[in-house]
C-alpha cells in the first residue's frame, strides 16, 4: 500500500456504540493486507552476509472477557482482578498491567543507548478491548509510541492472532476468518492502517495446531486470504510429510495443508521449539542457544538460523520479575555475529539472499502421515474419513483434536458443557446474522459477531469447570437472547 492510498482510507473509530470496532469494514482491511511490500528490509540494519545466526522472541499477552460485571456486563479479567484483589493471584493485577506496558519503555530506551533491539507482540482482542474499557490509555498510548514512531518500527514487530482467543482446531470453521478479520479490524482502528499493513506474520492461541485436513486447510486458506505471509508453530504440532520428527527446526519451513478433496495450499512456517516458554524466554535462551548454531544451507544458498521462541509476556514470576534484566543484558553484550530479529525481518533477509519459498523443508500438521498414507488414490471426504476412523482404530492415542503448547490438556475432553453452546451459538448465528450482503457495520451485526467469537475464548475451556464454565454459560444465554431479539430467519 502506498502512503496516499492509506491516507484515503477513512479513521476507523475504537468503539462503536460501547463495543470494539471488529466488522465493518472488511473491503478497507482486506485492501491493506494484501500486499506484497516488503516490510523490514527497507529499514533493517542487519547484514545477512556478518551474522551465523539469529534468535526471535515473542511476547503473547491476553485476558479473557467475562460476565462479571453489574448486571452480568462484559468486562475484562483484568478489571475484575483490581476489583477483586483478595481473590486467588488477583494481586498481579498491577503487575500484569506494568507487563503490558513496558516494553514500550524497553525499547526506546535500549535504542537511546544505541543498541539494537527487537521483540515481536501479540495481543488478543479481548485484552485490548480490556484497557479501552478500564481507560487504560496511558497503556495503549506507549504502546503506539513504539507501534506508529517510525523511529522504533524496525525493532518491534506486531503479530496477528484470533481477536477472542480462540484455538483453531475446535473453532467452527465457518468462524476463523471471522476472528482474524476482527483482530485485524481492532488492530487498525488503534494503531492506525499504516500499522496495520506491517502485520504479516500469525500467532496462533496456545499455538494450537488443527491436525484435521480440513480444518488446517481452512485455517491456512483464511491466513493467506487475510494477507498474513507466515505463522508460527509449534516443533511437535508439525511433522515432515513422511511422519518423522523435523531435522532443519531452527530454518523456516512450508506448511503443506491438504484438504479432504485433494486441494492443498501452503504457507511459511517458524519452528517454535519445545521447552519451558516462559523460562526460555525469561531469561532470553533463544540468545544462548543461537550462539551454539552456524549458518546452514537453505537451497544454495548459506543463510543463519534462526531460534524462534514464545511465551506469554506477563504470567508468572520469571516473566514478570527475571525477563527484563535478562532482556536487557542480552543487548548489551550481543555478539555481532548472533542478532536478534523479528520473524519478518528474517524472512525478507533471506529471501532477498536468494532463498525460496519453494526450496524450504516441508511439513504437515502433527498426525497426518497416518492419515494420508492411508488415503488411496483418489482423494474424498468419504475416503478421509474412512482413513481416520482406521487411524482411531489402530491407534487408540490417535486423534484430530490438533496439538498445542498444552499438551497435557485436551480442549475437547470434558468440555461438552462448552462446546455444544459454543457450536449452537455459532451455528444461530451464521443462519440468522452471517448472510450473503448483511450490513456488517449495523450494531446488531457487530453485537451478535463480539458474542459468537467471546463464546469461542479458550480460557473457558483452560481452568476446568466451575465458574468458567459458567462464564461460558452466561455468554452463551445472553448472545442467544441478543440474535433472537433482533434477527429473523428470513423466509425462503
Amino acid at each position: 500500500m502506498t502512503s496516499t492510498q492509506l491516507i484515503n482510507l477513512p479513521q476507523l473509530p475504537e468503539i462503536i456504540d460501547g463495543l470494539p470496532n471488529i466488522s465493518g469494514w472488511e473491503t478497507e482491511v482486506a485492501s491493506v493486507v494484501q500486499h506484497q511490500e516488503p516490510i523490514f528490509l527497507p529499514t533493517t540494519n542487519i547484514r545477512l552476509e556478518d551474522i551465523t545466526a539469529g534468535f526471535a522472541i515473542a511476547l503473547h499477552m491476553h485476558q479473557p472477557t467475562i460476565p462479571a460485571g453489574v448486571n452480568g456486563a462484559l468486562i475484562s479479567n483484568l478489571q475484575y482482578m483490581f476489583e477483586h484483589p483478595h481473590e486467588g493471584d488477583n494481586h498481579n493485577a498491577g503487575p500484569f498491567s506494568y507487563c503490558y506496558s513496558r516494553m514500550a519503555d524497553f525499547i526506546p530506551e535500549l535504542v537511546s543507548q544505541g543498541y539494537n533491539p527487537r521483540v515481536m507482540l501479540d495481543y488478543s482482542g479481548n485484552l485490548l478491548w480490556g484497557l479501552q474499557q478500564m481507560g487504560r490509555g496511558d497503556i495503549l498510548e506507549n504502546l503506539k509510541r513504539i507501534t506508529c514512531d517510525r523511529t522504533y518500527q524496525p525493532y518491534v514487530e506486531w503479530l496477528g492472532t484470533m481477536w477472542s482467543h480462540a484455538v483453531v482446531p475446535s473453532t467452527p470453521i465457518p468462524d476463523i476468518k471471522l476472528h482474524i478479520q476482527a483482530w485485524q479490524h481492532h488492530f487498525a482502528a488503534i494503531f492506525g492502517w499504516e500499522a496495520l499493513a506491517r502485520v504479516k506474520g500469525f500467532s496462533p492461541p496456545e499455538m494450537h495446531l488443527p491436525n484435521h485436513p480440513d480444518t488446517l486447510y481452512q485455517f491456512i486458506k483464511a491466513l493467506l486470504e487475510c494477507g498474513y505471509r507466515w505463522l508460527i508453530v509449534q516443533e511437535h504440532t508439525v511433522e515432515t510429510l513422511t511422519g518423522a520428527p523435523l531435522q532443519f527446526k531452527h530454518l523456516p519451513h512450508r506448511l503443506i495443508a491438504r484438504n479432504s478433496t485433494g486441494e492443498t495450499l501452503s504457507i511459511t512456517a517458524l519452528i517454535k521449539t519445545q521447552g519451558s516458554d516462559t523460562k526460555l524466554v525469561g531469561q532470553m535462551q533463544p540468545y544462548y542457544e543461537a550462539k551454539t548454531l552456524s549458518r546452514q544451507n537453505l537451497g544454495a544458498v548459506s543463510i543463519p538460523p534462526l531460534v524462534t521462541q514464545i511465551a506469554d509476556g506477563e504470567n508468572g514470576g520469571v516473566m514478570m520479575n527475571e525477563f527484563p534484566p535478562a532482556f536487557k543484558k542480552v543487548w548489551y553484550e550481543q555478539d555481532r555475529r548472533v542478532v536478534g530479529l523479528t520473524g519478518t525481518e528474517y524472512l525478507e533477509l533471506i529471501e532477498a539472499a536468494g532463498c525460496r519459498f519453494e526450496d524450504y523443508p516441508t511439513c504437515q500438521a502433527a498426525g497426518q502421515y497416518q492419515i494420508w498414507q492411508r488415503v488411496q488414490d483418489e482423494c474424498t471426504p468419504d475416503a478421509v474419513a474412512d482413513a481416520i476412523a482406521k487411524v482411531k482404530q489402530a491407534n487408540p492415542n490417535f486423534h484430530i483434536d490438533g496439538a498445542s503448547w498444552t499438551n497435557h490438556i485436551s480442549w475437547v475432553e470434558g468440555y461438552e458443557n462448552v462446546l455444544s453452546p459454543m457450536n449452537q451459538l455459532s451455528a444461530l448465528f451464521h443462519e440468522k446474522v452471517e448472510r450473503p450482503n448483511v450490513d456488517t457495520k449495523q450494531p446488531q451485526y457487530r453485537q451478535a459477531l463480539l458474542y459468537n467469537l467471546l463464546l469461542q475464548t479458550s480460557c473457558f475451556r483452560y481452568w476446568g469447570q466451575g465458574v468458567w464454565t459458567d462464564y461460558a454459560q452466561t455468554i452463551f444465554n445472553q448472545g442467544t437472547t441478543a440474535i433472537n431479539a433482533n434477527f429473523v430467519v428470513a423466509s425462503a
